[in-house]
């Protein structure tokens, strides 16, 4: 086993993290860091009709972000969720019904909350692990290199060939607002019963597990049951210090079912989401307080709820809401990914071992910088711009 070199990317004292040398927890398992993908026939595990990307060829002419290695005192950021090919359509407004109406532009993007989440933590230089599906298809490959180019472990990321790849059909208005109609594909299908040794050990090594609505409810509660199950087994110290369970609240309508609500350790729906799950107004401050109230009953102790303009605030049951306004973009784009980019900046500087407070606020400039670029993952930004925006604010 070879060691290696992590390299420190913050300038500021506050969210610095000491060069240090790594080992890799699977000496025989190689990871992925070329950008290209290239399928092969090779078959693998039949039985579930799942299979690990193979390979990638080398080109010269792109220089994605490596993996961040683990270091001796990182544990990973692991990501359970989605990954779509986002259709961009830029439109003036929205059509009326029964109206045909021309786009300005149109493009695909990866994206899907899963994949956005898993690459901003890539993008923030935290070593990352995405578990998920994508289809043998070219949407598949072009999520794949996306990911791979933000820096994120991909050796959890499997093709099936029984589905497409996820897609979704944004639909982005000239202010920067968004409407988006999303299509599971392999997102929602052909999950295995039982996910794989593998893909569990990825998730028991986590220091904090990423979740949201676009995959099934029975995955989610799976890896959510499977982390507290594996606290359970710990020391008394360490299962104090637990590994916390984000639940993103964005993706399907449904209300969350009461088993996987008893395993999550924060909910981060945004106002709208709030609304729809609880069946309570959400329009002033006091009226979000009170439908945050229902799940501190259904037991989620800390939730953390995203306010669009008015910035965001985190309800920990029997403590005073903390606030957060928010950083003002000097203009917006594509606002298409910035709750994801605030849900997983948020949970980098969480198991970084930041107070709340700070952690909100390192949330809040990293949504800034998402909203000043078009698309989801070609917006999340790197750590040095959201160190340089935190500094001059």
């Amino acid at each position: 086993m070879s060691a290696m070199r992590a390299v420190a990317f913050s300038p500021s004292n506050q969210w610095y993290d000491k060069i240090q040398t790594h080992f890799s927890n699977h000496p025989n398992r190689a990871i992925n860091t070329n950008p290209h993908l290239q399928f092969n026939n090779t078959t693998q595990n039949q039985s579930n009709r799942r299979n690990l990307f193979p390979c990638f060829s080398t080109d010269a002419s792109k220089t994605p972000n490596p993996p961040t290695p683990l270091t001796i005192t990182s544990s990973p950021l692991v990501v359970v969720g989605s990954a779509n090919a986002d259709i961009y359509v830029e439109i003036d407004r929205l059509p009326k019904e029964g109206e045909t109406i021309s786009a300005k532009n149109g493009q695909t993007l990866a994206g899907g909350k899963g994949a956005n989440q898993a690459a901003c933590g890539g993008k923030l230089s935290y070593p990352t692990y995405f578990v998920g599906q994508v289809g043998e298809d070219a949407h598949g490959k072009l999520i794949t290199e996306a990911l791979q180019s933000g820096g994120v472990h991909l050796d959890h990321l499997s093709a099936v060939s029984a589905a497409p790849t996820g897609h979704a059909v944004v639909m982005l208005q000239s202010d920067g607002q968004n409407s988006i109609i999303i299509v599971g594909g392999a997102n929602m299908h052909c999950w295995p019963e039982k996910l794989s040794d593998e893909d569990l050990e990825v998730v028991r090594n986590a220091g904090i597990v990423l979740l949201q609505r676009e995959i099934p409810e029975s995955v989610n509660t799976q890896v959510a049951k499977f982390v507290d199950q594996n606290a359970a087994g710990r020391s008394k110290a360490a299962k104090s210090a637990g590994v916390p369970v984000i639940l993103d609240a964005g993706g399907m309508e449904a209300p969350i079912s009461q088993e996987l609500l008893n395993f999550v350790d924060i909910l981060s729906p945004n106002e709208t989401e709030l609304r729809r799950l609880t069946g309570m107004p959400t329009e002033s401050f006091e009226q979000i307080s009170h439908a945050v109230v229902k799940f501190h009953k259904m037991g989620v102790k800390q939730v953390l709820v995203k306010l669009g303009s008015k910035g965001s605030a985190l309800f920990v049951e029997g403590e005073e809401p903390i606030k957060q306004s928010v950083i003002s973009a000097a203009k917006v784009l594509d606002t298409t990914g910035a709750g994801d980019t605030f849900t997983a900046s948020f949970a980098v500087a969480l198991v970084e071992g930041k107070s709340k407070r700070e952690c909100l606020r390192f949330a809040a400039a990293a949504a800034s910088l998402c909203v000043q670029v078009k698309g989801a993952i070609p917006s999340m930004p790197e750590r040095k711009s959201v160190l340089n925006l935190l500094q001059s604010h």
